[in-house]
């Protein structure tokens, strides 16, 4: 819109590029449902919004463990034949080996295997290839090494899916292969005596959703009941299966949610020396229920770990290790018997993990100002392509999920690296990708199959390789694929919102319950309220991350105030002093005094106007029933489409909180930032009628 006089001009901010999607509210169903659950309406509200609308869905959804599970070797149809070939090899004293790979949930897995089998009584070894040197997933090499070991049966964790030529290798050389994995399915499957992945059962299986450390898990507790030795197994591997599941962003539904459940209350006292050291080293402090008023006795919440402890905790200092360091330090924090030990090991990861912020830092700095100055088209090329020279491949896949969330499109990030065949050496290209829910990475990795040398993955994330050479080629093909899939309104990070609450309904006792639907994670978000119109009456930036920590008030005959914490919005410094605002709710302890505060994960100039223009002295106040935002001639905007009585308005603001107002069929609108300073103009104009255009486009009207 036109600009006020400098003088009236307020100052203009800078905010996250989000989308909002907001939950239709069902007001009368969520206050029956809450009386009937005993919860408040609000988390009755984020029930519905996830398919739980009775007390029976509700009982199982609280307590998984009073639901009836499928056994393992009803849903896996090569679980007999791998449990057969583990007692032979384990009875006969053939060496078995383990190839992991390098991330959490490859680490987890061949950590679980190893303490497994051997309480078994199994010979067993494992190796894990070299991140920087090899990539992901067993090889020639691995397997050749194997064989001359003497290793009879090779076992894979978190990878194998994929590996036709090693597995093939394998077979040619008479070593028998189990092959267990998570990951999306090739057009091919490998030779292997037997392959376990739930992406080979049943889409409605509780097994479905389960990762790398989750088949390791199911393949080592069955192969221990049907050798009549399970006890005393279970809750140590439990740890581990719940370590990294979590840390491998696996849903947290089916078997995910009972068995994370259950581990997440068995990490506080943990059996294992180095899960006790991990969480002596990185000061996490279990959660218990504390006082509250919640009286249905379904909603109890013991003494626990939560999965953001191991989500931003314990699974960064495990998989920083994997990512720039060795492995096998890892292996031995998991396996080890002995305290000290395990402490020195649990102190090499915290060291490791502070180089990964560091490195992670400064890449993201760099991608940043190269996007900055380069002159990208994201709407017309819908994907981030970037490759620097000089950037560790070990990290680039944290910094290409940061640089989704600040873009909203898929990212594909790379490093140039010099690869050795023989005598020649040649320049290759190794990266990782991050995509949106619109947008699946391995999918367009396919897509793209001919121009790689390598690649794997699912739905969210991938990685890759190529000769160098092919990454103009990569980079068209790739935005071909990207253009076929997404629309120009994916291209911003989506913000999911559950339901509105006022601030006078935040408390402990809505905390509490919020536990109760604990662990939330993937595919059980942790709920995400709003509130409109919330004054910012203090905001300043903390911490070596640049963090905004802020005073939030929602005005009333009683304004409330809250504290909020948003992670690494300083460049967002210094909000509009009156916002709307998308938040998760946090418990933080200062000195001696625990409160609840808003934790924000979406901001938004206001939507719904405080004081709404009339366009008559007579016209009723109108409420939105479609809102959006979007960006015109480089400028941010949001609008509205309202309805009172049979008239539609149109809402349209800018940066600087002057409103356009027009009504359905008019040539004529109000401008302006109150009743008092609206004026008449003429929407035919083209800078109105462009703007106006824009608006509807991006309301879908």
């Amino acid at each position: 819109m036109q600009e006020l006089p400098p003088s009236r001009s307020p100052q203009l901010h800078r905010l996250p590029n989000q989308r909002w999607q907001i939950c239709s509210p069902q007001l009368q169903q969520a206050e029956s449902f809450a009386a009937e659950i005993g919860l408040s309406p609000l988390l009755a509200q984020v029930l519905i919004n996830r398919g739980i609308d009775s007390v029976a869905e509700v009982q199982g959804f609280i307590e998984p463990e009073s639901l009836v599970l499928p056994q393992p070797l009803d849903e896996f149809p090569d679980l007999t034949v791998s449990v057969k070939l583990l007692r032979q090899a384990i009875s006969l004293g053939q060496k078995i080996a383990i190839c992991g790979d390098y991330d959490a949930d490859g680490m987890t897995s061949t950590a679980l295997l190893l303490r497994g089998l051997r309480a078994l009584g199994a010979n067993v070894d494992y190796a894990i290839p070299s991140r920087m040197r090899e990539g992901y997933g067993i090889n020639d090499r691995i397997v050749e090494e194997f064989h001359s070991e003497g290793v009879s049966l090779i076992l894979t964790v978190d990878n194998g899916i994929a590996a036709f030529g090693p597995v093939a290798r394998a077979r040619e050389l008479g070593v028998k292969v189990i092959v267990t994995d998570h990951h999306d399915l090739p057009p091919q499957l490998p030779p292997a005596d037997a392959i376990l992945n739930p992406k080979l059962i049943a889409e409605s299986s509780p097994y479905r959703g389960l990762a790398g450390v989750g088949v390791a898990y199911v393949l080592a507790i069955t192969l221990a009941q049907e050798m009549g030795r399970v006890r005393g197994l279970v809750n140590p591997l439990l740890e581990l299966f719940t370590l990294g599941t979590i840390a491998d962003l696996a849903p947290l539904t089916g078997v995910n949610r009972r068995w994370v459940k259950r581990g997440l209350r068995l990490l506080p006292h943990s059996q294992l020396a180095g899960v006790k050291a991990l969480i002596e080293v990185s000061g996490v402090q279990p959660g218990s229920a504390g006082n509250s008023s919640v009286s249905n006795s379904q909603f109890k919440v013991q003494n626990t770990l939560k999965p953001e402890d191991i989500g931003f905790r314990l699974g960064p200092r495990i998989n920083a290790v994997g990512r720039i360091a060795d492995p096998q330090i890892v292996i031995e924090l998991l396996t080890a018997d002995d305290r000290e030990v395990a402490l020195l090991r649990a102190k090499q990861c915290e060291q490791i993990n502070q180089q990964r912020q560091d490195l992670c830092q400064e890449i993201e700095r760099e991608a940043i100002a190269w996007c900055e100055e380069s002159d990208l088209d994201l709407q017309q090329e819908r994907v981030l392509v970037i490759v620097r020279p000089g950037w560790h491949h070990g990290v680039i896949g944290i910094v290409a999920s940061r640089l989704l969330e600040r873009y909203g499109v898929p990212v594909f990030i790379g490093t140039f690296e010099d690869e050795i065949s023989g005598t020649f050496s040649h320049q290759i290209v190794r990266g990782s990708a991050r995509g949106i829910p619109e947008f699946n990475v391995f999918e367009g990795l396919q897509f793209c199959a001919d121009l790689l040398t390598k690649f794997g993955g699912h739905k969210a994330a991938g990685g890759f390789s190529m000769p160098a050479d092919n990454l103009d080629k990569f980079r068209r093909k790739l935005s071909v694929f990207a253009n076929q899939c997404l629309q120009p309104e994916h291209l911003k990070p989506l913000v999911a919102v559950d339901v509105q609450a006022d601030f006078t309904e935040i408390n402990f006792d809505l905390y509490r319950q919020i536990d109760a639907l604990e662990p939330c994670g993937i595919e059980n978000k942790a709920p995400v309220f709003w509130t409109p119109n919330v004054c910012i009456t203090e905001q300043k930036i903390v911490g070596k991350g640049g963090h905004l920590k802020l005073t939030v008030t929602q005005p009333g005959k009683m304004p409330v105030s809250l504290r909020a914490i948003a992670w690494r919005w300083g460049e967002y410094f210094p909000l509009p002093r009156v916002v709307d605002l998308a938040y998760r709710l946090r418990e933080n302890t200062f000195n001696g005094k625990t409160s609840v505060e808003l934790e924000l994960v979406g901001v938004r100039l206001p939507v719904s106007l405080a004081n709404p223009l009339p366009l008559t002295v007579s016209q009723p106040v109108s409420q939105p029933v479609l809102q959006a935002e979007f960006d015109w001639n480089d400028r941010p905007y949001s609008c509205s489409l309202s309805r009172s009585g049979n008239i539609k308005e149109l809402r349209i603001r800018n940066s600087q909180g002057q409103v356009l107002a027009v009504q359905q069929g008019q040539k004529t609108g109000l401008l302006g930032n109150s009743r008092d300073s609206a004026r008449e103009v003429d929407v035919s104009q083209p800078f109105f009628y462009n703007l106006i255009i824009e608006a509807k486009k991006s309301l879908g009207i």
